[in-house]
């Protein structure tokens, strides 16, 4: 007789309990001490209260109810049963409290729980059913690691959300210790949403606002105050999760100065083995994807980002409770790049853990919004995050060239060098026909050498008279190349057209070898060299390197979540003697440029995800969901498509390669294998399968993962990936590239007239109130302009919400007229704020340099002063020149240089350099005698005029 709906729910259930660790009774052979949580079915309760599915014994003492209903049945409506339940236990049977705390409502398929403990005792949805030992833990043990202002402020008796309602004020500031107004804002309202028991909340912050700070600064607290058991923190990849260690053990608290290390185990998972004792876990979602399978992963596929492998798994495999890891493992999650691990196959993860989620993202798409129940606990985009001097904004330097926008071609006739992709050798050969190619060819089937070239020496010709004038250093440039071996051609022509050695421009990539790659991350982060890192994807996101100065684009992007992560590398703020450590010539960060050689900025971008059709998805992500456990037909069939065809087209040499690799399969073999795998009719006879039909004891599901095994090996995939490349690139040395376009955007020229408009309106508005600016309105009275004056005036400029510098200011002017303003590729220096101030307010026609003017106005006074009499301290010595000696006209020009770097000379600067290495003010009186102060006075007047 077919089984009743109900009994196979109860089935489920029992078997969801034997799996957490309950021991499962009936009610006649109840043993309540027979393990240390016992479920006793059918019990009986209390006359008028009926019967439980399910008494939860814990410790011997009952401590709640599970209520079963057939699956399909909605569990809210049976709230209102399990309630009455939990409040009729039979008086004289042991309890841990009444009524009992702990309510489950389950159909096997779904389960809901209630913790009675809480304030407001609220339901929520569980993969599973927690360990009696956590229950026990919940009902006795509490927490005892941490206090704050008393001597017992983790109470024993109290939950997490209980602890949740009386948090401790936050620190914002202390010695040593600063957030930001965006983090403290995040920090406080997820406190908030927490408190108010929402499951999950997303935080929105710009990239380089500090995430990840505020993201230990909230764990923290969380764990300190909160009495949080342990924190997952997900990361994409490998070198994301070192990175994130990394920061975890450089946390110094507010609340006691000891490290984060020192108070809490934070453990970076690397292996399947989770130290029960870490208060933090990091790992990759693949890595955790990986334990919960209980399946190992391999570390190099950990390095590989995880992003859109998912779409593969048109029906992904599911994950099933697993007693080593319990759901209630973590009590917090926080997944850093939100939007890319909100997916169907990522998803498993995060839904497994009855834990509250904490999105972190600074694009998020509205699909992350919907998964975070559009509870948005911070929202701090870029251009707030520019506003507050937390992040910089950026120029787009647009550089177009003619093969870079239409193709080549090269004649028939004409050699060209074919270098093999795999080992780089190069041979010659002679055309016999004409060879023409696409744009899209460039850099993987055909390498136009002078295209590159040509893109990298206008890149060096206009860096230091349009990108970056007046630097001497390459400001630190991260470029993104299309893959590993147009990185290699890239470095390689930017050390030729720089005239530079090895350690000038260094490849970033997973094929980096010798120094590690988080080694040269590091190099270019803090030390001078390199000056370019050449890059395919490694640094595209997460990786904090806040000296980057220019990103440059040599490569496509689609995704504009892609794209915003690889543009956010450059807006990170850093102060200026940090970036003076690794970039001496630099005043400050106040922007970074983007060179966009593609067209990437002009592009529309899009936030959709890839369709699941095979046909179109590149064989390193087929392989890559192979090795997460991916054997769903589609994506088997398609790679033993591929396999078959790249079997035909590799050399013997090779083919041997892979049956070395693959322990003694041909790819062949490896295509067949997967093909028999896929086809039912190869399944075994029922007679062989003891009776059972092949179908009902897995034979197909089975099947197909020992088929593609060999494929979860990163050494065999790699090599395979490696032969799949065309054999041969053709090297165009022939075809000589020009240039079509260099310049700034309009974008960056629409920036310059809101940085423009912005400083004017500034002006007008405060022209009355700013002794600068009264003095600059009214300068026909020739009131002197001080020094203190000019600086208060540009530390309003400085403050938000302004936010204006000097230098950003003057090349916002040289980008809407070159033809007004001078001494662009120069140095900015506080005295140029007058010429700025002259200029707008339209004193002036042209754009000078305040020392370039003071230098003239030198000239001209000095030429006035030929036709007088000798100084009477000069006489008639030998060295006259005019009304001057040699010595003089030395000192009269250092004079006329301070007053350019200072506004006005006084005696008392003359004991500074470089006058006091000349003898300083008693040298000055004896060359110039009582003449001395007519001359400062009128050098005061008239240069600064």
């Amino acid at each position: 007789m077919a089984e009743k709906p109900e009994d196979l729910a109860r089935a489920d259930i029992d078997r969801l309990l034997k799996a957490a660790g309950w021991a499962v009774q009936p009610y006649a052979e109840a043993n309540i001490h027979a393990a240390r949580g016992v479920a006793i079915c059918n019990f009986t309760l209390e006359k008028g209260y009926g019967f439980a599915d399910y008494m939860l014994y814990v410790d011997g003492k009952a401590a709640g109810v599970i209520e079963a209903k057939k699956a399909g049945h909605t569990l809210s409506g049976v709230e209102i049963q399990s309630d009455k339940y939990v409040k009729g236990l039979p008086e004289g049977l042991p309890a841990w409290r009444k009524p009992l705390p702990f309510l489950y409502e389950s159909t096997g398929v779904e389960t809901q729980f209630t913790n009675g403990l809480d304030p407001e005792p609220r339901a929520r949805s569980t993969f599973a059913f927690h360990k009696p030992e956590t229950l026990a833990e919940w009902l006795d043990t509490g927490h005892q690691t941490a206090r704050f202002d008393e001597p017992d402020y983790l109470s024993r008796s109290e939950t997490f959300l209980a602890r949740m309602q009386r948090m401790p004020p936050l620190i914002e500031a202390s010695e040593g210790f600063r957030l930001w107004p965006a983090q403290i804002v995040a920090i406080k309202n997820l406190e908030k949403s927490l408190a108010a028991n929402k499951p999950r909340a997303l935080i929105q912050m710009a990239t380089g606002s500090g995430k990840t700070f505020t993201a230990i600064s909230f764990i923290y607290r969380l764990i300190k105050f909160a009495g949080a058991r342990r924190v997952l923190f997900l990361v994409d990849r490998g070198n994301l999760g070192r990175q994130t260690k990394k920061e975890f053990d450089q946390y110094v608290s507010p609340y006691n100065n000891f490290t984060f290390g020192e108070e809490y185990i934070v453990q970076h998972l690397t292996s399947n083995n989770l130290d029960r004792t870490a208060r933090v876990c990091v790992a990759t979602i693949q890595r955790m994807y990986s334990m919960l399978k209980g399946r190992e992963l391999s570390e190099e596929d950990e390095e590989v980002s995880a992003s859109r492998v998912d779409s593969l798994f048109k029906s992904p495999e599911p994950i099933d409770y697993n007693p080593a890891i319990p759901i209630e493992t973590f009590d917090i999650i926080v997944t850093d790049e939100a939007h890319r691990s909100i997916y169907n196959l990522w998803r498993q993860v995060l839904e497994y853990f009855d834990a509250y989620l904490v999105g972190l993202t600074a694009t998020p798409s509205k699909q992350t919004f919907g998964f975070f129940n559009q509870n948005l606990v911070m929202e701090y985009g870029h251009e707030q995050a520019v506003a507050d001097g937390v992040n910089v904004n950026y120029d787009v330097y647009r550089i177009r060239t003619q093969v870079s926008e239409t193709g080549g071609k090269v004649d028939a006739g004409y050699y060209v060098d074919l270098r093999d992709k795999l080992t780089r050798k190069v041979r010659w050969e002679q055309l016999d026909e004409e060879f023409a190619y696409d744009p899209d060819k460039l850099d993987r089937d055909v390498v136009a050498v002078d295209q590159i070239r040509t893109l990298v020496r206008t890149f060096r010709d206009k860096l230091f008279t349009e990108i970056f004038p007046g630097r001497t250093d390459v400001p630190k440039t991260l470029i993104f190349a299309k893959d590993d071996s147009h990185a290699e051609d890239i470095v390689r022509i930017v050390r030729e057209e720089f005239a530079k050695g090895n350690e000038f421009a260094q490849k970033i990539t997973y094929r980096t070898t010798g120094e590690t790659p988080e080694r040269l991350i590091a190099a270019f982060r803090n030390s001078y060299h390199p000056r370019i890192a050449v890059t395919v994807d490694m640094i595209a996101t997460g990786t904090d390197i806040k000296p980057l100065e220019i990103v440059m684009f040599m490569r496509a992007v689609k995704s504009r979540t892609f794209f915003e992560q690889m543009k956010g590398r450059g807006v990170r703020v850093i102060s200026p003697d940090d970036l003076k450590g690794v970039t001496p010539d630099a005043k400050a960060k106040d922007h970074f440029v983007i060179v966009d050689c593609v067209g990437v900025c002009e592009r529309d971008l899009t936030d959709s995800r890839p369709m699941d059709q095979q046909k179109s998805v590149p064989l390193d992500k087929l392989l890559q969901a192979v090795a997460l456990g991916n054997t769903e037909p589609e994506v088997l069939s398609s790679i033993a498509a591929r396999l078959a065809r790249l079997e035909k087209d590799l050399p013997d040499a090779d083919k041997a390669r892979i049956t070395q690799a693959s322990g003694g399969l041909t790819l062949k073999d490896l295509a067949r294998r997967l093909v028999d795998a896929l086809n039912p009719d190869l399944a075994p006879s029922p007679l062989a399968q003891g009776g059972v039909p092949p179908q009902a004891a897995g034979w197909l599901e089975q099947a197909r993962s020992d088929a593609a095994k060999p494929l979860c090996d990163p050494n065999l995939r790699n090599l395979i990936l490696t032969l799949k490349q065309k054999s041969e690139q053709v090297i165009d040395t022939v075809t000589q590239d020009q240039v079509l376009e260099a310049n700034f955007s309009e974008a960056a020229r629409e920036r310059a007239r809101k940085i423009v408009t912005t400083f004017e309106q500034f002006i007008t508005q405060h022209k009355d109130e700013i002794t600068a600016l009264q003095i600059l309105y009214n300068r026909p009275t020739k009131a002197p302009l001080k020094f203190e004056d000019l600086k208060s005036l540009a530390d309003a400029l400085h403050e938000p919400p302004h936010l204006i510098q000097e230098s950003a200011l003057w090349q916002a002017y040289a980008a809407l007229d070159k033809t007004k303003v001078k001494g662009a590729s120069t140095r900015r220096i506080l005295t140029d704020l007058v010429s700025l101030v002259r200029y707008a307010m339209h004193q002036e026609n042209e754009l000078v340099p305040y020392p370039e003017r003071v230098m003239a106005n030198f000239r001209a006074w000095m030429a006035q002063q030929e036709n007088l009499p000798p100084l009477p301290a000069s006489g008639e010595r030998a060295g006259m020149r005019g009304r001057f000696t040699e010595e003089q006209r030395w000192w009269l020009e250092k004079m006329a240089e301070h007053i350019a770097s200072n506004l006005s000379l006084e005696a008392e600067d003359f004991e500074l350099p470089p006058f006091n290495q000349r003898g300083g003010l008693g040298k000055v009186h004896q060359l110039f005698g009582a003449e001395l102060v007519r001359v400062v006075n009128e050098l005061n007047r008239e240069l600064a005029a």
